[in-house]
């Protein structure tokens, strides 16, 4: 008998089973694709105009033209990550104050977890469903899914991923059903946005057309879609909860238990004495995440007022509980620890679209977009730019990013085909909304999944079905609006 076959066969099946990528490799493996193409893809660039509504440049329809190709080496490959966190070349923050974010985010929780007031909380909130835990879904996911449609809620979402997990795991869950609960609740109300400033908006402003023609359409969207996603994550959970082998990440039970109920014991292990100090910690928490929502909606917040609340919050229940400088500190850094490789993937991610524009064939992939679409019928015009805006998404994930690029261009070939402009919003914003369910070039879902500990792959499996329920409603009600 030879040594391999003396090996034992769980052992063999270790070293032989195929592991899908981590986050960092599928992401750094893009990099190296988009920059393979600007080798390939004609560089091209639009000329392009101030608009003052908008407070930005748009290209110009009908002025593409080809220009010098920029092909990106494996020099730039290398930098791409470094560039999606800052470019040293122009002094200009990409994604460095999201990640700065995340980092404050993790040793604020951190501090809180530590005081024991998250797990007593938790604990009074089991007694009081019990029972009737499976409410929480639909509640919660009502909850972003109203972030999402009002102001576009999406990298803010990454701070109640250490929050609802728990619970969920508490109730007989696991931490799929937590991450789909915020990603599909704060996903499809952006893939349905009402009044979202920073996609319908500013889509409608390029598109020069009021932002509220079409809400009718968007409303149907936003009400169907969150009612099959909630109906999707309850079944989920459901079965997960009456037999947890069920579930998609029932090998890392034990490894997640470990990590979100006990990675950070408590001052008081005693979870069911809910003290004082507990119930007063508990308040500045849920106060933070209030006046996180309050500052980005109506005082317009971004990443450094963000961070710079949740650090004062973070002091403040370093005093309540009564820490040591030093305990604080070392909570803080412990917490800002455990979200690093987060932080690291924000930049990665947004190191593919630094590759894509200083490679010049961003332009280019929307002029071949244009041409698709020029002549087409209304029905036909305006399922094939939904499903170009689908593919564009994956290159250009930021809602406004993509409608300040995509708009101009696609709403006056709208009025070709006799297509109402406030149409190709929706489909747009739509298309935008579904891809960044799954998107890998997006920062926030790339991220939400590794605080989750939920791979790619696995949450591929979750919600491709749901994906494809989701098209169709969206298909449906763009053929009936044109």
């Amino acid at each position: 008998m030879s040594q391999a076959d003396a090996q034992p066969s769980d052992e063999k099946d270790k070293t032989t089973r195929f592991q899908f990528p981590s986050a960092f490799t599928i992401l750094f493996g893009l990099i190296i694709l988009v920059a393979a193409a600007t080798w390939i893809v004609p560089a091209g660039q639009y000329e392009r105009v101030e608009n003052p509504a908008l407070g930005r440049e748009v290209p110009v329809p009908g002025t593409y033209k080809t220009v010098d190709s920029n092909p990106q080496g494996i020099v730039d490959v290398f930098m791409a990550p470094i560039r999606g966190l800052y470019d040293p070349d122009t002094n200009q923050a990409n994604a460095i104050d999201i990640a700065v974010f995340v980092l404050v985010i993790g040793g604020f929780l951190m501090v809180v977890t530590r005081t024991g007031a998250i797990d007593a909380g938790i604990g009074k909130v089991m007694v009081a469903l019990r029972g009737q835990e499976r409410w929480m879904i639909p509640i919660l996911m009502a909850f972003f899914a109203a972030g999402g449609t009002i102001y576009g809620m999406a990298e803010e979402s990454l701070a109640f991923y250490a929050l609802i997990i728990p619970v969920m795991m508490r109730a007989g869950y696991d931490t799929v059903t937590g991450v789909a609960i915020i990603m599909l609740g704060a996903g499809i109300g952006t893939l349905g946005s009402t009044i979202n400033p920073f996609a319908t908006v500013i889509a409608a402003n390029a598109a020069g057309i009021p932002f509220t023609d079409g809400i009718i359409a968007r409303v149907i969207i936003l009400v169907l879609g969150w009612l099959a996603c909630v109906v999707w994550v309850m079944r989920y959970a459901e079965r997960v909860k009456a037999d947890p082998s069920r579930s998609l990440v029932f090998d890392m039970k034990e490894a997640n238990e470990k990590h979100f109920l006990q990675r950070a014991a408590p001052k008081q292990t005693n979870s069911d004495e809910f003290t004082a100090t507990h119930k007063i910690v508990l308040v500045i928490f849920v106060a933070s995440f209030a006046l996180l929502i309050y500052g980005v909606a109506a005082l317009g917040w971004w990443m450094g007022q963000m961070s710079a609340m949740f650090l004062a919050s973070a002091i403040l229940v370093g005093v309540v509980a009564r820490m040591g400088e030093h305990e604080f500190v070392d909570t803080f850094i412990d917490g800002a620890r455990d979200l690093l490789g987060v932080a690291l993937i924000i930049g990665v991610a947004r190191g593919i679209v630094v590759v894509m524009d200083a490679g010049k064939i961003t332009d280019t992939t929307l002029f071949w977009s244009e041409e698709a679409v020029t002549g087409l019928g209304t029905i036909a015009f305006i399922n094939v730019m939904f499903w170009l805006e689908v593919a564009l998404s994956f290159l250009v994930p930021s809602s406004s990013g993509l409608a300040v690029l995509t708009m101009p261009i696609m709403a006056p070939l709208a009025d070709f085909s006799e297509v109402s402009r406030d149409v190709v919003v929706t489909a747009y914003q739509s298309a935008n909304g579904l891809v960044n369910l799954i998107n890998p070039t997006f920062a926030v879902v790339m991220g939400g999944l590794a605080i989750g500990r939920v791979s790619y792959d696995k949450w591929l499996r979750f919600t491709w079905p749901l994906l494809l329920i989701l098209a169709i409603l969206i298909t449906v009600v763009l053929s009936a609006s044109v």
